[in-house]
């Protein structure tokens, strides 16, 4: 690897390498290649290295050595712009359309087995698609998801794959009381929203318990007006303590068609005063539902990290006149479309795929990433660099886009199936 740096190339074949007084140096290089193939932490070499020239006495050699650390250390990573959520995949019951057609079984076993091979699917595209960067696959999960969190926590842990390796959010306000069944009572909920300071404090718990060494990002589940989160400072000091202790980003997830003054309003939360309580926000935005695109803009031009939910709106979306008609001019998938749209808007979103099968997952990976030829233009980027691109964009943001109030009118009716 040293020597696809021509600059490291010319260090390492010259004559200097020989003298037996940067032997030393030598030893501090095989000791930064071990800790490197063994994932330790470099910091201490680096400040190591900062004091080496009053050891050596040879500072130009010195940043050589600063250098080769840097290099060894670093390989960019990014996270997965396109996620897995984990809402239909945890639990039996939900609310997206044509359920039935893709889940053969509902036990826990079952269930477990069809997350654990579209987690695979993940791990295996994120690999694939990795070239000059590492792409670090993302799970997201809820304490209401049923058993999302234990079935994210079992196949991590199995598969020995390593904290660095993943990005693991998850939320906590809603706690799951459907008991593993699909149809209940008449008026009886799937799950009940709590955002107390003793539900914060016993989910946080329980997160822990499942996946607390994988954990990134711990989001408030669907903050509303109603629900008081976004003045209960006891709460607020609790999420900020959180951070602190466990170095794990804070965020929210918003719902209904208040979303955009909930964004703002959150964005306006610190915590004694100086540091913004929340790092990201979580939100509801489709080519139907479009309402919270200003706000998204500011959330993220603060700062925040920007994540869509529901960017098929539940599978609505896959019926919509105009973009069957747009995918087909585009010769792409219809939910490749929809997501891809959302892809590219200003506000730089990352974007959750509500899969429930690996072809799905595949299908919506194609929004961003060149799936069948890495090396091709993506159906994200034929969007803001093509003239064809550009007007098909135009039009199905202009075409599809609904009255809030409508669009969460229809969302309420959905059945759980």
């Amino acid at each position: 690897m040293w020597r696809d740096s021509p600059r490291l190339s010319r260090h390492l074949e010259s004559p200097l390498h020989a003298s037996p007084k940067y032997l030393p140096s030598f030893f501090v290089l095989l000791i930064i290649s071990c800790m490197k193939k063994l994932s330790v932490s470099l910091r201490p070499c680096y400040l190591f290295a900062t004091i080496l020239p009053a050891t050596i006495r040879q500072a130009k050699y010195c940043l050589f050595i600063v250098e080769v650390c840097i290099l060894l250390h670093t390989t960019p990573t990014f996270k997965m712009r396109v996620g897995l959520g984990l809402a239909a995949l945890g639990r039996p019951g939900y609310i997206n359309l044509q359920r039935d057609s893709h889940l053969t079984s509902r036990s826990v076993e079952g269930m477990q087995q069809q997350a654990n091979s579209v987690m695979d699917a993940l791990f295996q595209q994120s690999r694939r698609l990795s070239k000059e960067e590492k792409l670090i696959p993302w799970l997201d999960c809820a304490r209401s998801y049923g058993l999302s969190e234990k079935f994210v926590g079992e196949y991590l842990k199995s598969n020995n794959v390593s904290p660095a390796d993943v990005y693991v959010s998850s939320k906590w306000g809603y706690t799951y009381v459907a008991e593993w069944n699909v149809e209940l009572g008449e008026g009886e909920p799937h799950e009940v929203k709590n955002h107390s300071l003793e539900n914060f404090l016993k989910q946080l718990q329980e997160t822990s318990e499942h996946i607390g060494e994988y954990v990134k990002l711990y989001q408030v589940h669907s903050a509303t007006f109603d629900s008081g989160i976004l003045t209960n400072t006891k709460v607020h000091e609790a999420l900020s303590k959180c951070r602190e202790e466990r170095g794990w980003k804070i965020g929210l997830s918003v719902s209904g068609p208040s979303q955009d003054a909930l964004i703002r309003e959150a964005m306006q939360i610190k915590v004694s005063g100086q540091q913004r309580l929340f790092d990201s926000v979580q939100c509801t935005y489709n080519i139907l539902e479009q309402r919270p695109h200003d706000a998204l803009i500011e959330a993220q031009q603060s700062g925040m990290d920007i994540i869509i939910k529901e960017g098929l709106a539940n599978g609505r979306t896959l019926s919509n006149p105009t973009l069957l008609e747009l995918s087909s001019k585009l010769n792409c998938q219809p939910d490749q479309l929809a997501l891809a749209a959302i892809l590219v808007q200003p506000f730089q979103p990352r974007v959750l795929s509500g899969s429930v099968t690996v072809d799905q997952l595949r299908s919506n990976l194609g929004s961003f990433y060149s799936i069948e030829d890495p090396e091709s233009m993506s159906l994200a980027e034929q969007l803001v660099s093509t003239k064809e691109g550009k007007e098909v964009l135009q039009k199905l943001m202009d075409s599809c886009k609904m009255e809030s109030e409508k669009y969460w009118n229809d969302r309420s009716a959905l059945k759980w199936n």
